[in-house]
């Protein structure tokens, strides 16, 4: 099979021919249809103090089973599924929080960018009929935002603030929107995503600036009660105080890997709650699988292309320079 590689220590990307993997016990055997190009893949695949480790890579894939291992029961060959891309021990800290990102032990199930992948069968997530392959490959980034909009405890009829334009910032937009919040405003740098965040159901898009803080509470009626971050650069958490309610909260879901400092003093007069969140719980994966279909908006719009595996390392350069995507898939044959 042909699979990409990092090699490590921010070398290039390659495509090599590997032997096609076997499922063991306890495994099914995937042949991927889709897997989306994440920012994490992009930031993690350059050589820096937080990095990938050498190997297959790709969390945001589904595949269709062609074989499954001895003791898997509830799947069958043929069966659509998306993948949980985190092994998890079952006896760590992490894994008894059910955040099975957090679990420092068991091997990785990152494996998208791979024409066939082994999985153990409890990261396996049964799609149903009305779900294609593209959105199978949507359910992770889906769960991201769902598990820090629902961490967040945000109320119904809260103002909402989202900070960002990006795949983690439009989805965080849309759970708000399905779970209650009362007016949404997305705020981001450029105005190149405002129509699609406001598809998501934001209901104004605000641009960084002098004003800003008085626009965004224009556009709510009020200052934010919750301001998602999902950026990850310098001088988010300080932005996001900024805009914060008394007593607001601040959900960090953008995964900032340098020093963003911010004035607890500022902070404290608000008695600003920050939060950081990664990841998500087999819950996540499992109410999406469910229920992706019944939402106001297809969560597939933010799909901007589709790439064979061979151009992956061509557009990995690409994608790190200015571009228009938004979320790009490998699509297999």
């Amino acid at each position: 099979m042909k699979a990409a590689i990092y090699p490590g220590g921010g070398q290039p990307i390659t495509i090599e021919t590997l032997p096609e993997p076997a499922p063991g016990p306890g495994d099914v055997l995937i042949k991927v249809h889709r897997c989306g190009i994440c920012g994490t893949d992009l930031s993690m695949t350059k050589g820096g103090l937080w990095d990938y480790s050498a190997g297959e890579f790709g969390h945001e894939y589904a595949g269709e089973i062609v074989g499954i291992g001895s003791g898997v029961e509830g799947f069958r060959v043929g069966d659509s599924i998306s993948v949980v891309p985190s092994g998890t021990c079952g006896h760590c800290i992490g894994c008894a929080g059910g955040n099975p990102i957090l679990c420092g032990s068991a091997a990785s199930v990152m494996m998208g960018f791979s024409e066939y992948a082994r999985v153990p069968a409890k990261n396996a997530v049964l799609l149903p009929a009305t779900l294609s392959m593209a959105d199978g490959a949507l359910v992770e980034p889906l769960a991201v935002s769902l598990y820090g909009v629902r961490m967040s405890k945000m109320q119904p009829g809260d103002r909402v603030l989202v900070l960002g334009g990006g795949t983690v910032a439009l989805y965080a937009i849309y759970w708000a929107r399905r779970l209650g919040a009362g007016k949404i405003v997305a705020m981001s740098r450029s105005d190149r995503r405002r129509d699609l965040c406001l598809a998501m159901g934001a209901d104004a898009f605000v641009s960084y600036g002098d004003n800003e803080v008085g626009e965004v509470i224009e556009a709510l009626g009020g200052t934010p009660d919750v301001v998602y971050e999902c950026v990850g650069t310098e001088g988010m958490l300080a932005k996001s105080v900024a805009h914060a309610a008394l007593y607001g909260k601040v959900a960090s879901m953008g995964f900032c890997t340098a020093p963003d400092p911010v004035i607890p003093a500022l902070a404290s007069y608000k008695c600003v709650t920050i939060q950081f969140l990664v990841g998500y719980t087999m819950r996540e994966f499992l109410y999406i699988a469910d229920h992706m279909d019944g939402g106001h908006v297809d969560p597939g719009t933010i799909i901007t292309s589709q790439i064979p595996l061979l151009e992956l390392p061509a557009t990995f350069d690409r994608l790190r320079g200015p571009n228009e995507e938004t979320k790009v898939h490998v699509a297999y044959a």
